[in-house]
């Protein structure tokens, strides 16, 4: 499945071409399975030939509380590396990741917000525009998922209604195993349907997430089985 669009820079690479749609963290907790794609992309997947069907850039903002792991999170997924020595963000960064999906060029810009109070009046001002937001939270620190729905509100509150994918993400889960990982991850499932959000747990640290064995009936071990 080839595009008629010339990519612009340096060819993507390969881990970043995207030709089949990936496989939900858990259905529990997500928005976008594959039947509920929108018509106009299911049918070009169909006919094997996107031409310009979806955005060419889209801007997503992580928001969350400090030391929850945003710029880990970030880093980990553009780079591929994890930085012991953590330092705060200071008011916003980005990053631009490039992808091929299902042949046609596309562009994330990743904002990384700070999660200090005095930065919020500052960091407000990017989350407008935003495509999707990402409320990130600390697995073993149960306030900093209660924090998520102030995050969340104030980021909406620089978008247009309805405008938003919005995702919920529980870091550090190399930190959590047994009853109080399935404890963490039952309530942070729980917020993900009442915001209305696509949940995954993920460790910045290993690089893996693992699907959830006692949700559902999923079979795939993980670190978080009892």
């Amino acid at each position: 499945m080839k595009s008629s669009l010339t990519p612009l820079g340096p060819p993507v690479s390969r881990d970043r071409i995207i030709d089949t749609l990936p496989k939900w963290y858990t259905p529990d907790a997500c928005l976008q399975l594959r039947e509920h794609f929108h018509g106009q992309v299911s049918a070009a997947y169909q006919r094997r030939n996107t031409g310009t069907v979806g955005l060419k850039l889209s801007k997503v903002v992580v928001v969350g509380d400090l030391y929850v792991g945003k710029t880990s999170l970030i880093h980990r997924f553009c780079k591929n590396v994890f930085d012991r020595d953590y330092k705060a963000t200071i008011g916003v960064d980005f990053e631009i990741e490039r992808f091929e999906i299902a042949g046609i060029p596309y562009s994330l810009q990743i904002w990384d917000t700070a999660g200090q109070e005095k930065f919020k009046c500052i960091a407000s001002a990017y989350y407008r525009g935003a495509q999707v937001i990402i409320t990130a939270f600390d697995l073993t620190d149960v306030q900093t998922l209660e924090h998520t729905r102030q995050w969340l509100e104030d980021a909406l509150r620089e978008n247009e209604m309805g405008s938003c994918f919005i995702f919920l993400v529980g870091t550090k889960k190399d930190l959590l195993s047994g009853a109080a990982c399935e404890q963490a991850e039952a309530e942070a499932v729980h917020l993900a349907n009442e915001m209305q959000a696509e949940y995954w747990s993920v460790s910045a640290k290993t690089g893996h997430w693992e699907p959830v064995p006692w949700m559902r009936g999923t079979l795939t071990a993980g670190p978080c089985q009892p």
